[in-house]
């Protein structure tokens, strides 16, 4: 064999091995992605089986309340049937959480509710999961930081290209409209 057939192997050699790991890398951030969001799923879904405990418990004390418990639940069980992708259950998610900030503004007008041990139990246990939410999107918006960055830049972006669509951008979780507003403190 010539020198230049060797070469020649050589280099091809080279360039399937760096494929196949720059290719490998992307398929293991993505599937940290995936990882990431069914993560994020997992805490959800345990914070909207809390709400129809919390809802019964607000009942007992706040029976005219009606509307206002009617909208959580009507929110909670669209949040629950979202599909669609990570973003789009977030969406959704963020118009429960609404709903469920006027749940908990009624505990202020009624003390009796406020001081019931059950309802401070759930109330903590919300508290507790609205964290590991925190903590969840927190992860996945690193992990699409880095996917993202991995596949933009050169010479990954050629190798991304290549297979034709299978690695694109990944979309942030971001948070709501209404939370990057100031907040107006008055004394």
């Amino acid at each position: 064999m010539s020198v230049t057939l060797i070469v020649i192997i050589a280099v091809a050699v080279l360039l399937i091995l760096i494929i196949a790991s720059t290719y490998n890398k992307f398929v293991g951030l993505k599937n940290q992605g995936e990882e990431a969001a069914a993560q994020i799923d997992a805490h959800l879904k345990q914070r909207y089986d809390l709400i129809p405990n919390l809802v019964e418990t607000v009942k007992g004390y706040a029976k005219h309340e009606e509307k206002t418990l009617t909208a959580v639940i009507e929110a909670r069980n669209a949040a629950m049937s979202a599909g669609g992708s990570v973003v789009d259950k977030d969406k959704a998610d963020k118009a429960f959480e609404g709903t469920l900030k006027s749940l908990f503004a009624l505990s202020e007008a009624y003390p009796e509710l406020k001081a019931n041990e059950n309802f401070r139990d759930l109330q903590g246990q919300l508290t507790k999961l609205e964290g590991e939410i925190l903590q969840a999107r927190k992860y996945y918006n690193a992990v699409v930081k880095t996917f993202n960055t991995t596949i933009q830049t050169f010479p990954n972006n050629i190798i991304a290209g290549f297979f034709g669509g299978k690695f694109t951008k990944m979309a942030y979780l971001e948070i709501a409209e209404e939370e990057r507003r100031n907040v107006k403190v008055q004394f």
